[in-house]
């Protein structure tokens, strides 16, 4: 199974902000209204739009529009592949990008 660095380089930088990552644990309870999540910090509507957009563009989070609210969810199955990705890149499996010998012998 190919690894996809990239992808998951753009996810890990999403969630190396304090915020993000405190929105992916309340959304870890299940879908948030905006003004719910708003709630929990200090901060302005706009920056939490930024926040979530930048937490859409990597995949982890998606949104639902109703009317004029945005209701928050985390998409489940992106979150899962991170975590396999996470798990099979600090385990040595048969796969593990350093299975080859030592070529400076």
């Amino acid at each position: 199974m190919e690894k996809d660095y990239t992808i998951n380089a753009k996810i890990f930088k999403a969630l190396s902000d304090t915020n993000r990552l405190k929105i992916i644990d309340i959304l870890s309870c299940g879908e948030k209204c905006a003004c719910d999540i708003l709630q929990e910090f200090d901060f302005t509507q706009p920056t939490l739009s930024h926040h979530m957009k930048v937490l859409m563009e990597c995949g982890l989070v998606k949104c639902r529009k109703d009317g004029l609210w945005c209701h928050y969810s985390l998409d489940h199955t992106n979150a899962n592949k991170l975590v396999l990705f996470l798990m099979n890149t600090i385990t040595n499996t048969e796969d593990c990008i350093c299975k080859d010998e030592c070529q400076c012998k």
